[in-house]
């Protein structure tokens, strides 16, 4: 056995790539790439997020917040946008292999998971994890939506302003803004509908009465 597959080292590239984030000051730069953008989170995070914020491939919109264990992972020719105001639950992964933005005030619940690829299987030759991504193209979720926990948001789909998707639902196609869909796969159960007097409301104003 070489060096280059000495036990050791191999255990040390896995180190590298899964505990990065706890380094002091990798953990410091985070922090400061999210006090530049008016955000915060809580540790520990995951995921090639610094790199990312780095050189500009992830955005990270002011007042947003990351609860413990989000897990954010971008492609070298991906590209992740959250917008102001959201809020990222316990255990939420984003994974881009291309691109994946998510609207202002949005609301993903525990266990979330949302992408714009899935693994490839097709190759009886090749180990699954070894066959690399395929993408039916940008996934985005509007603004104002609450994904409940567990909720899977598939490669593709366009998830529309103000919509909720029940807990453990798996969204595979898109959905129109303002609607309730529940379901593996996820259907919409109804429109969401707004008194008059609500709707007349400035955005900000409808926004605190939400929570």
């Amino acid at each position: 056995m070489t060096s280059l597959d000495s036990p050791l080292k191999l255990y040390l590239q896995k180190w590298r790539w899964y505990e990065r984030n706890t380094l002091p000051w990798r953990r410091a730069r985070i922090h400061l790439h999210m006090l530049r953008s008016q955000a915060f989170v809580r540790w520990p995070i995951q995921g090639n997020v610094l790199e990312s914020l780095d050189d500009g491939r992830l955005e990270v919109g002011r007042h947003t917040v990351f609860e413990p264990q989000c897990w954010i992972t971008i492609a070298p020719e991906g590209r992740v946008e959250i917008g102001e105001g959201c809020f990222l639950n316990i255990g939420s992964m984003v994974a881009a292999q291309h691109e994946v933005t998510i609207g202002s005030h949005t609301m993903l619940a525990n266990g979330c998971f949302v992408s714009d690829a899935s693994h490839r299987f097709d190759d009886p030759d090749v180990p699954v994890p070894w066959q690399g991504f395929a993408s039916k193209g940008p996934t985005r979720i509007g603004s104002n939506c609450w994904l409940g926990a567990n909720v899977v948001v598939t490669s593709g789909v366009t998830i529309g302003d103000r919509c909720v998707v029940g807990a453990n639902s798996v969204v595979t196609q898109n959905l129109p803004p303002r609607t309730i869909a529940a379901g593996v796969p996820a259907r919409v159960i109804r429109r969401i509908e707004y008194a008059s007097q609500t709707e007349a409301l400035p955005a900000e104003t409808t926004d605190v009465a939400a929570g």
